[in-house]
Order: C-alpha cells, then structure tokens, then sequence
C-alpha cells in the first residue's frame, strides 16, 4: 500500500519506507498519470489539486485527478472530507488532504493542534471533536481560520508585505511575483536548497544568491544598491508578516498543544513551541497526509 496526496504543484508519494515528492504543476498540463504510472501497489489518495485554475471547477478537477490516477493505478480509493474512501469521483474528494492527517492523530493527541506548514499554506486543525471537522471545505475552514493561505514556498512575498525598512528608509516594495516565500526562506535559513521543490519566480535556480537577487528586485532595486542587509530586511519583513497571521490563527483556536508537520515543521517548532512530529514520524512527517491515508486506509482495512 501507498499513500500519495496530490496537490495543485506537488505529488507527495509515501511507500513502506520513503517519501517521494515530485513537483507537479497541474496548471502547466503535467504528466500525473506518468509519474504515478511507476508505481505498481495499491494506492489510497488524497488530493487538493482540484483548486488549480486549469479547471473550470472543483468538480472538474476532481474528475481529471480520479481518472488519471485511476488509469496508472486501478485499484486506487480515495479519502473524502465524510472520512470514508471511495472508488471513484465525489464531491466529498475535494481538499481532504487535511482529513486524513487528523484521522490518523486524533487518538493519540485528543487536544492537540495540528499545525501542517506546507509548500503552499498552514492547515490549523484542532483533532477533538472529530466529528466536527467532517464535512468542512477550503471556504468554510478559510473562514473558520484552520485554513491560512501562506506556504514555505509558494507563496508570493508581495501577497504579505507591502515595504520594508532598507537602509533605514521604510520602503515600498513592488507587487510583481518577483520573489517568493521560499527565496525568503532561502535566505533567512530556514530551509535548504534542496527543499526548494517548485519553480522559483523567474525560473532561475533556487540558491541563495538567487534568492538574494530576487528579492531585492521586490524593491525595483539590484543587489548591489540595497545590498545583502536590504534583501535580507525583505525577508524578514516577510516572514514576520508570515509569523504573525499564523500566530494569531493559533491564538484564536485557545488549543495549548501544538504538533508541527509539513516543510515548516521545525519553524513551526522553534517559533511556537509544541512538538515537531518529525521527531515521531521522520520525514514521514513532511508528507503527512499521504502519510496519514496509507496509515487509514490500512487501519481500516482498505
């Protein structure tokens, strides 16, 4: 058995003993069912790529996701938000990704606060009551505030922040995706290169030099007029925009126990506290909801 969840840009692949992901851009036409053709166990899914503006709707989405994993992987059942699997499209398939983890902890951390810091955003999903969480989609969690739309990648800085303090001149900066929140990452160091699985704003490698070059261009500047202390000010300036909404998302659930998944894991760790589930699960812990179907899906005798 493998557990894949399948995003609007990565595919994140769980098997016995590894974790595979593989940048996958659904919007660019990207060969899901090639890549997932490799593979030859009986699969359970999970998916939030059916948000990707390449379809008219979710249902849509759904669809293509189903029957192109369907084709490379016949036996393959997948997770909705009613906490059942099913074998083919449904609407319940949409956004479950976050589902599954819960399923899969909420016995073990009752009270608990899930924070996964992924790529693209931060699921807050208190575990108890279960129950409650059933039936809930990306609208009602946005506005429930389990669902906070920043990533450690994806994310463009632009979205967050609007100046910075350069060379102590508080600075407007520009609105293009010209950086992104893994160039601040990046360089703040947070995460490595090597974690810097998407494309970066202007297809250019993902370093630190990089990095640096874009984000001074966030200040319509080059490197060499605001310097490394400049691009560095963006950053920060991003990442305490970042901090704080997902701080204050934190406070609003009065949950005191924190368990840390995702990309961010340790970020999330070393910020607020609580317990980096890497520490429990390896890397297991960077894929957690394929992780988390594959726990289900053989806990329940899929």
């Amino acid at each position: 058995m493998i557990g894949i969840d399948i995003g609007g840009a990565n595919i994140k692949i769980v098997t016995d003993d590894e974790v595979i992901i593989r940048y996958c851009p659904l919007w660019e036409k990207a060969p899901l069912g090639d890549i997932l053709s490799e593979f030859d166990d009986d699969a359970a899914i999970v998916m939030s790529g059916e948000l990707a503006d390449c379809f008219n709707n979710k249902s849509e989405g759904v669809r293509f996701i189903v029957d192109a994993v369907r084709g490379a992987l016949p036996k393959a059942r997948f997770y909705g938000t009613d906490a059942a699997f099913h074998a083919g499209p449904a609407p319940e398939l949409a956004a479950a990704n976050w589902l599954a983890s819960a399923d899969l902890l909420k016995d073990r951390y009752q009270d608990a606060l899930l924070i996964d810091l992924g790529s693209t955003t931060a699921d807050i999903i208190p575990l108890q009551p279960f129950e409650d969480l059933k039936g809930q989609t990306d609208l009602s969690r946005l506005r429930a505030g389990y669902l906070v739309y920043c990533g450690m990648l994806r994310t463009p800085v632009s979205s967050l922040v609007r100046s910075a303090c350069i060379d102590g001149y508080e600075t407007p900066l520009s609105t293009e995706y010209f950086a992104s929140a893994g160039d601040a990452h990046l360089v703040l160091g947070h995460i490595t290169s090597d974690e810097y699985t998407v494309a970066t704003p202007d297809g250019k490698e993902a370093t630190r030099e990089k990095s640096l070059l874009r984000l001074a261009r966030m200040a319509c500047a080059d490197l060499d007029e605001i310097g490394e202390e400049g691009a560095v000010a963006i950053a920060e300036a991003f990442w305490d925009a970042q901090r704080t909404l997902i701080g204050d998302a934190l406070g609003r659930t009065g949950r005191e126990t924190i368990l840390a998944a995702g990309i961010g894991a340790e970020l999330i760790h070393t910020t607020f506290g609580g317990i980096n589930l890497t520490q429990d699960l390896g890397r297991f812990a960077d894929a957690l909801p394929a992780y988390a179907v594959r726990e289900v899906a053989i806990r329940n005798g899929i």
